[in-house]
């Protein structure tokens, strides 16, 4: 029956580590497979203490994420024309109505209101939206 303690590796899995620096007449001393001077023949210059050759050429082959990604986010937009066709006189308007009138996606992100169109509703109450120059110039008639 086989169990753990009696499982044995196969043969020629195991290779003994070569012993490096003993002698001349091991075949691997003096220069210790090395080489002659250098910074790789030193001690101490092993993973990571040596620059790391060919890193540039890894670093060209991975992807990278291309463009610019701002902090902060983009205006909502809502035009004169789906207000008109949303909104009736004297209504408030406000990022919460908006978003019940499913006319933006997000409540807590800033609203915009550009002038594409024109405005035909009067006494209408904007709070916390931002407005384009053309449609204070147009409220302000």
């Amino acid at each position: 029956m086989i169990t753990l303690n009696n499982i044995k590796k196969g043969r020629g899995t195991m290779k003994k580590k070569k012993r490096i620096g003993r002698g001349n007449a091991s075949g691997t001393g003096t220069y210790s497979g090395r080489g002659l001077k250098g910074q790789k023949s030193r001690a101490g210059s092993g993973k990571g203490k040596l620059k790391r050759l060919g890193m540039k050429q890894s670093l060209l082959k991975i992807p990278k994420v291309r463009g610019f990604k701002s902090l902060y986010s983009k205006n909502q937009v809502v035009n004169l024309d789906t207000i008109n066709e949303n909104f009736k006189d004297n209504d408030l308007i406000n990022p919460e109505v908006l978003f019940a009138k499913k006319l933006i996606t997000k409540k807590n992100q800033a609203v915009k209101i550009l002038g594409n169109g024109s405005l035909n509703l009067k006494g209408l109450k904007f709070e916390n939206v931002k407005m384009s120059e053309s449609v204070k110039k147009s409220l302000e008639k």
